[in-house]
């Protein structure tokens, strides 16, 4: 069973759209992504720096733009397809385009709103992200308890991302539990924590506008690592996690569980390959960075049928 897999927001890194604009028909479909999602995606892609596509309004569109545009380029040249399909946070908007449940311009639609949403989120308070690697896992829990942080990812492998206020996230990194590395993320606030409830609540209204098909392929949530078989239900905890916390682990044990042969990560790739290498030890993974990564992608396609 090979898996295709769409990262979220912190992947992308200036100029890392360029290779691909060299494919015939993405500079046209960037153009159309970017009229749906109000976002300039070739300049986002190519041109801006490292700050500017750090903001959440560009970094969520330009990560989905950038999946879908690897994701149709594969499909182009393999004969296999995947069996599943599962994206960590925004990600799962491109999972839900690739699996048959929103059309590409319904999700480049909600993926610029739920950008804007979240922006307007995180300016009502000063807050952010830590990634906390190592230590017992019940004693980071019990830290940010005591410190009013919310577990906001449970990547696996180790890793556990703590959102909150900024003063509380100096707390941790000033008195880190024993055994810990406590890494500020370049992100503008405490997404999938309740500081993002007014996106929800924004989010949602459009959803409701939307009519979703069921998912043609096995789709997971990384709410809780679960496959849902409703379009609908699938659209509903889109929303609803965007104020809860992204399950990753529970996602990969549900991946092993289900067989997972190998691993196909769409642009900008690379973090969900590397959780992958720790929670899912010695199962086959490509990273779709660049055009250039599309043959091994598709020879692991072949390797085993869908």
């Amino acid at each position: 069973m090979i898996i295709a897999v769409f990262p979220g927001q912190g992947s992308q890194t200036p100029g890392f759209l360029a290779p691909w604009l060299e494919l015939t028909g993405v500079r046209e479909r960037l153009a159309a992504f970017s009229d749906v999602c109000e976002i300039d995606l070739v300049a986002a892609g190519t041109e801006w720096d490292a700050d500017r596509i750090r903001d959440t309004r560009v970094a969520q569109p330009l990560i989905v733009a950038a999946s879908l545009i690897s994701w149709e380029a594969l499909s182009a040249v393999a004969d296999g397809r995947p069996a599943g399909f599962a994206g960590h946070s925004v990600g799962e908007i491109a999972a839900l385009v690739a699996a048959g449940v929103l059309t590409d311009s319904q999700g480049m639609r909600l993926v610029g709103l739920r950008g804007r949403a979240m922006a307007d989120a995180a300016a009502l308070a000063r807050t952010g992200m830590s990634a906390i690697l190592g230590g017992d896992e019940a004693a980071v829990l019990q830290r940010l308890e005591e410190l009013d942080l919310t577990p906001a990812n449970y990547n696996g492998a180790g890793q556990i991302v703590a959102a909150g206020t900024l003063e509380s996230l100096g707390e941790l990194s000033a008195a880190p539990v024993p055994g810990t590395r406590v890494i500020p993320l370049a992100v503008a606030g405490a997404f999938h924590t309740r500081f993002m409830q007014p996106a929800v609540d924004a989010l949602r209204e459009a959803a409701d506008a939307i009519t979703p098909t069921d998912p043609a392929t096995k789709l997971w949530t990384n709410s809780d690592g679960t496959t849902v078989a409703s379009g609908r239900a699938a659209l509903d905890l889109l929303v609803a996690q965007v104020a809860s916390p992204v399950r990753w682990d529970r996602t990969m044990a549900s991946f092993a569980g289900s067989g997972v042969t190998g691993l196909i990560e769409f642009a900008p790739a690379g973090a969900l390959t590397g959780l992958a290498k720790r929670g899912l030890r010695g199962t086959p993974a490509v990273a779709v960075k660049t055009p250039d990564d599309l043959a091994a992608a598709a020879a692991l396609l072949e390797e085993v049928p869908a």
